[in-house]
């Protein structure tokens, strides 16, 4: 493609990766494997990719500040369950061989396809449901778990946070999905921070696709009542089914 084709074509990922994300929180479904075709080799895909998601989650935090106001401290307390698995997650990444990453990773593909498709079940979110000691002691097991979850690879980890969150707030599902960005964010802005010290970024992908996930967050909060979830919801788990069978090819076939 070229230095400037391949520029141009990360910001165009990103966009979508972007609007995907404000819909469906699964921009690495597409973010992913655009640095794939971009010619970054697995693990470090993953972690540039990780360093350019904290800009989908800044501008769809850009675009959530009215819903966040009185927020801010609810959203801290569930910070310290996210960000201290996002922590353990990108350590773990760093220390195991790349080539158990490779494994995996169709695998957690595929669980991130299936996470998604439940997303668009109310069962799976507790809305209006009585919120027991035992739901919400387990919720916040769970966010630890999601916070792993988003430090080692991190497809669907909004999906399992927005689950966890509604287990835990009492407020409305705009405010929580609004947390759920805000936090999303910083879980990958902590494992980045654990890659740089741990590894190293590829800055000449993760700039461009940074700035298409920031347009793409920005005009997926905005545009999200004119787009049907579904679709987008159906169509990017089709996508991820594709991806996961490519993956697992080269991961063991190949």
């Amino acid at each position: 493609m070229g230095v400037i084709g391949t520029f141009i074509f990360l910001i165009v990922a990103g966009i979508l990766a972007g609007v995907v994300s404000a819909v469906a929180s699964m921009a690495s479904l597409v973010s992913y494997p655009a640095l794939l075709i971009a010619g970054a080799p697995p693990v470090m895909a993953n972690i540039t990719n990780t360093a350019a998601l904290i800009f989908t989650g800044a501008g769809s935090a850009l675009s959530s500040l009215e819903e966040m106001k009185g927020h801010w401290l609810e959203a801290a307390k569930y910070a310290l369950f996210i960000l201290s698995g996002a922590c353990v997650g990108s350590i773990l990444l760093l220390k195991f061989p790349g080539t158990v990453f490779e494994k995996l990773v169709p695998f957690l593909v595929i669980f991130s396809a299936g996470m998604l498709l439940l997303s668009g079940s109310k069962k799976f979110f507790n809305l209006n449901g009585e919120h027991s000691r035992q739901k919400v002691i387990l919720a916040y097991f769970g966010m630890f778990f999601a916070g792993i979850y988003t430090g080692y690879f991190g497809a669907a980890a909004g999906v399992l946070n927005l689950i966890f969150l509604t287990y835990v707030s009492e407020a409305s599902f705009v405010a929580v999905n609004a947390m759920k960005n805000i936090l999303g964010s910083l879980g990958n802005l902590v494992a980045l921070i654990v890659f740089i010290i741990g590894s190293k970024v590829d800055r000449g992908k993760a700039i461009p696709l940074a700035i298409g996930l920031f347009i793409g967050g920005y005009l997926g909060q905005k545009s999200i009542k004119y787009l049907s979830p579904s679709a987008v919801r159906w169509i990017t788990a089709g996508f991820s089914l594709i991806l996961a069978s490519y993956l697992f090819y080269t991961a063991y076939l190949a």
